[in-house]
């Protein structure tokens, strides 16, 4: 409105003051509603602003409201089994199983444990505790006995869904009165298959609920608070035990909410995204389920387990118009032998996103799948989980080089890791993030929470990131894998990354393998492409020149794959013994 700048006037001398020249925005914002085009960095602290406010709704209310706006738009497609639900039909059995869960005898701030792989329950269960006032803890489908053990002890008091690997340790009673010496607090079994002595069956659940229970269920939504915890995700626990990172319907609400705006979903028509990453991970909760709740979206799961041909006969069969998958998915479906068969025309743009993701992936994607609009997402679970993304309309340096740009209503610095000090714009440090997406806590554990949350609320993310000029954000690596060989600090996402240049090599993992003389050495396990060779001299000689001597793998294997969590990242702990166990060291 004031092309010439604002003018004062000074009633006694008439005097006349220009601030044209002044910024708009202070020199740590980031207006960050479409691509920053305007350097407003000066240092490693951005807030990343926008005219969009943040939601005040709760997860039970974000699907309602969607429910009453598309009551006939496919919300949930199933293929595997078979399911397909409309928004109207998801929100009348989740009012129905929240219903029954309440005629159970759960209550609000009761623990609900989800263990699964991505079926329809899941995404069932997921909106009926959180329509109940029941906080979901999400637990990985592969932990076996002992792990399981643990986390249902973490979170205490609880019902649990789906829990047959223990059910030889309980002396089991009538339903709803569980009695087991090893696990006291667990009371209340589900099961979704096969029925089971001294446990609910899902059909049970969903006829529990009277007149009385919906009644019960429309006072509650009354009382519920966006603040109150909804959701506790365990971290993966690759270097102890794993913690239960609690978040808030207003966590998780704004975070889906922010990621569909960043992608355009509040203007895009009839999106379908083809959605293989598992729900237990935030990722597939937040990112698809919680998603399609404030979006109104669509969401087809390929398959219960991961399955890359899967993807691609859904995406085809679907239309999908988005795909989300960790680095390794895509990876996976890249090197399908039959890739040129599908056809995956529809796909306009998808997320990759849990891992490092390697530019040259990037770049293949993008080329040889078509997905013009690809954009990578960075977060943690502690977050939400994500804290920067790409714009779909990014060029190639940005969607491949960085994890995307700050995204709306959070705050990010980078300082040293050992003195706190706010580093120099485009200096790498340990990244912090502020704002509302920062979880309330790690549940029961107030010295593990406050290792990592500061007491002005800055999360520290253990990662090693610099940031330009515009809010773009580079990541280098974990500062516990950081290699540290005679001194020299050494990233191995840098060596990955140039690793995937390499015309044979399908993906690349870096490791630091114990020496004597020098603490660390490098190694390279690699996995080459499809009827490929390599020796190990040939990837050195590629390598010298290129990089530092001191970045070239003193070792490199050979491997046909990597030990995997079920998001699909790699456990990097897990691949460094079993490597220094080959080699002998």
């Amino acid at each position: 409105p004031y092309p010439e700048g604002p003018i004062l006037l000074n009633p006694g001398s008439f005097q006349i003051c220009n601030f044209s020249s002044l910024s708009i925005f202070p020199p740590s914002a980031v207006h960050v509603d479409s691509p920053p085009t305007i350097p407003t960095l000066t240092t490693s602290y951005a807030h990343g602003t926008s005219s969009k406010s943040l939601l005040f709704s709760t997860v039970g209310g974000s699907l309602q409201a969607s429910a009453e706006r598309f009551p006939d738009r496919e919300a949930v497609v199933f293929l595997q089994e078979g399911v397909r639900k409309t928004f109207s039909q998801l929100q009348q059995d989740v009012e129905q199983a929240a219903a029954g869960l309440l005629a159970l005898g759960l209550k609000r701030g009761d623990r609900l444990g989800m263990w699964g792989p991505n079926t329809y329950e899941w995404v069932l269960f997921q909106f009926a505790s959180a329509k109940a006032g029941i906080i979901l803890v999400s637990v990985n489908p592969a932990y076996q006995v002992q792990e399981l053990e643990f986390a249902l002890r973490k979170v205490g008091h609880l019902s649990w869904h789906v829990i047959l690997l223990l059910f030889n340790k309980m002396d089991t009673a009538s339903p709803g009165s569980v009695k087991s010496a090893r696990l006291p607090d667990l009371h209340t079994v589900i099961v979704t298959d096969s029925r089971q002595p001294g446990m609910y069956h899902l059909e049970d659940v969903m006829q529990a609920g009277s007149s009385q229970h919906i009644q019960q269920l429309e006072e509650l939504q009354k009382k519920l608070s966006f603040d109150d915890p909804i959701n506790i995700q365990f971290t993966s626990g690759t270097t102890g035990n794993p913690k239960g990172a609690t978040l808030s319907h207003h966590n998780i609400v704004n975070n889906a909410y922010l990621i569909g705006m960043r992608l355009g979903y509040d203007w895009r028509s009839q999106v379908r995204v083809c959605l293989p990453v598992p729900l237990y991970h935030c990722f597939g909760s937040v990112g698809g389920g919680i998603v399609m709740a404030t979006h109104g979206i669509t969401l087809v799961s390929p398959s219960t387990g991961y399955d890359g041909r899967a993807n691609l006969a859904a995406i085809e069969s679907e239309r999908c118009t988005f795909v989300y998958g960790t680095p390794t998915m895509y990876i996976d479906m890249l090197g399908q032998p039959d890739l040129a068969k599908f056809d995956l025309s529809s796909v306009e743009g998808g997320i990759m996103a849990g891992s490092p993701c390697p530019p040259e992936i990037v770049k293949k994607v993008i080329s040889t799948m078509g997905i013009k609009e690809l954009v990578i997402a960075y977060g943690t679970t502690e977050n939400s989980p994500v804290t920067f993304c790409g714009f779909p309309t990014d060029n190639l340096e940005r969607k491949s080089e960085t994890v995307g740009c700050i995204t709306s209503h959070l705050e990010v610095k980078v300082v040293d890791p050992g003195s706190g000090q706010l580093m120099p714009l485009g200096i790498s440090g340990e990244l912090m993030i502020r704002g509302y997406c920062v979880m309330l806590e790690y549940w029961g554990d107030v010295a593990k929470t406050d290792e990592c949350i500061t007491k002005d609320r800055w999360y520290k993310t253990g990662d090693i990131a610099s940031l330009d000029k515009y809010g773009f954000c580079r990541i280098e690596g974990r500062i516990k894998d950081m290699i540290i060989r005679g001194g020299e600090n050494i990233y191995p996402a840098e060596i990955e990354q140039f690793l995937h240049t390499h015309p044979k090599v399908q993906e690349a993992q870096v490791i630091g393998i114990k020496d004597e003389r020098m603490g660390e050495e490098v190694c390279a396990c690699l996995k080459l492409k499809a009827g490929q060779d390599c020796s190990a001299e040939d990837i050195k000689a590629y390598c010298k020149g290129k990089i530092a001597h001191f970045k070239i793998p003193r070792y490199v294997t050979f491997v046909e794959g990597y030990p995997l969590t079920v998001s699909g990242k790699i456990q990097k702990n897990k691949l460094r013994e079993q490597t220094e166990k080959f080699l002998g060291l």
